[in-house]
């Protein structure tokens, strides 16, 4: 009996220095801090479909296209590594040819903008019934990742500050940090989807093009748990 209750006291004992250990009673206080900026996009990535077509019983073939292609971008002083092959695919146009079928190929490329003013100047010299159709992919900003870290920090000293006004008029002080935590809200703009069709393969015009430019909206949130002395 006595070895039982002996255990029991220990078992006691230990629960109550493991609580004690995780119990902080330390004074806090927690706050939000929160940095936002907006920036126009200056990557804007782009996907450009070129199709081969029948010009009476002559075939303009996907090389064609694409030499025009490269020349257009190498004159924009574009990069090579900017300038990349998405897709490719191929159907039968000629449905009663059983052994031999002849087939329109299909190709995208995917090129990165720096600058959007060549956009139109890259389109204006490829051939306007050979382009099926172009879309934006996906935006990015140069420097992002240095905003980010910049609005972050900010985020934090607005959290810190936001507590020592608070703590001060209660006659308080304000510690050192005990917890941080950090959200991204931040929110990018949708691509547009298809920005130029062809809609008429006889206009021999260059295609014109429809880009919207939208802002990029950074926003960090801070949540941080001070001691207060």
């Amino acid at each position: 009996m006595k070895k039982l209750i002996l255990a029991a006291v220990l078992v006691a004992s230990t629960f109550t220095a493991t609580f004690a250990q995780t119990v902080d009673m330390r004074r806090k206080i927690e706050v939000t801090g929160v940095a936002e900026q907006e920036v126009t996009p200056d990557i804007i990535n782009v996907s450009i479909s070129l199709k081969e077509y029948l010009d009476g019983k002559k075939k303009i073939t996907i090389a064609q296209l694409e030499s025009q292609l490269e020349k257009a971008i190498a004159e924009a002083g574009i990069a090579k590594e900017d300038f990349t092959v998405n897709n490719l695919s191929s159907w039968n146009y000629t449905t009663e040819k059983k052994k031999n079928p002849d087939f329109l190929a299909s190709k995208t490329y995917g090129i990165k903008f720096r600058d959007l003013n060549k956009f139109d100047q890259i389109l204006s010299k490829v051939d306007a019934k050979g382009i099926q159709y172009t879309n934006i992919d996906s935006y990015d900003y140069s420097k992002i990742n240095t905003l980010k870290n910049d609005l972050k920090l900010k985020a934090l000293l607005a959290a810190r500050d936001k507590a020592s006004f608070l703590l001060a008029g209660i006659g308080e002080k304000l510690g050192g940090a005990i917890n941080i935590v950090e959200n991204d809200n931040s929110s990018f703009p949708s691509p547009r989807g298809v920005m130029y069709m062809a809609k008429a393969a006889s206009a021999d015009v260059a295609p014109e093009s429809d880009i919207d430019f939208k802002k990029i909206k950074l926003s960090f949130t801070i949540q941080a748990v001070f001691e207060i002395k």
